[in-house]
């Protein structure tokens, strides 16, 4: 009787054991399966994080740059201040502000019977075709700009009349059309210079019976992005 109690009991311990040992055996695959699927789903994971960090890298490019036309200060004793905004790696939209905009690289003078006085400012707006550059910084390199121009204000200048001198005024209001290229270096995607060369035909009679249909106009902007 005994024995058969021990035998029993023996019975029942492996049977529960083996139980044991099938519950481990099942949690140890189970925990593979998951930990194997958690594994592609990170490796999913990584690989979009990746590809959304190469967009994000992307577009944190700096956007908006802001430049000073240096040669004109120097030569025209004018400013010159552009702003542009980046709407791709190669292209822009910009807007100028010209003050004291003299007619291309017409002087003036405060001589009694020579004198010329330029009592303009201009605004334009234009759009940039960038072709790259050598260290592949967006937006440099070779471009070419279209562009709008609007001049506003008077030329003062004296006429001889007879004997006399005459002051007159000669009306300076018109738009330009045209186009300018230039080259833009770029250091670190931050500090700029680009000497251009602009081109544009004026739409006004007057002022094209005072000077030109044809105004050539060439600057070295410095500009900043950020």
């Amino acid at each position: 009787m005994l024995k058969r109690k021990i035998f029993g009991k023996a019975i029942l311990y492996l049977i529960y054991t083996q139980t044991k040992k099938d519950e481990i055996f099942n949690q140890i695959k189970y925990s593979y399966i998951c930990i194997t699927k958690n594994r592609f789903f990170m490796k999913k994971i990584a690989i979009i994080a990746c590809f959304l960090g190469g967009i994000f890298s992307s577009q944190a490019q700096k956007l908006n740059e802001v430049k000073w036309n240096v040669l004109n200060t120097i030569v025209n004793t004018s400013v010159e201040l552009g702003y542009e905004h980046f709407i791709d790696t190669d292209q822009s939209v910009g807007v100028d502000l010209m003050i004291n905009d003299r007619f291309s690289y017409y002087g003036e003078n405060s001589k009694e019977g020579k004198y010329k006085k330029f009592n303009t400012n201009s605004v334009a707006v234009n759009y940039n075709f960038y072709f790259g550059g050598k260290d592949g910084e967006h937006a440099s390199g070779f471009y070419a700009s279209p562009f709008l121009k609007y001049r506003f204000g008077t030329y003062d200048h004296d006429i001889k009349v007879g004997d006399g001198i005459l002051r007159a005024e000669t009306d300076m209001n018109s738009f330009i059309l045209g186009v300018g290229a230039g080259y833009k270096l770029v250091k670190n995607d931050s500090f700029t210079i680009s000497p251009f060369v602009n081109i544009g035909r004026d739409f006004s009679k007057v002022v094209v019976e005072e000077f030109s249909g044809i105004e050539i106009n060439a600057g070295v902007n410095i500009g900043y992005r950020f």
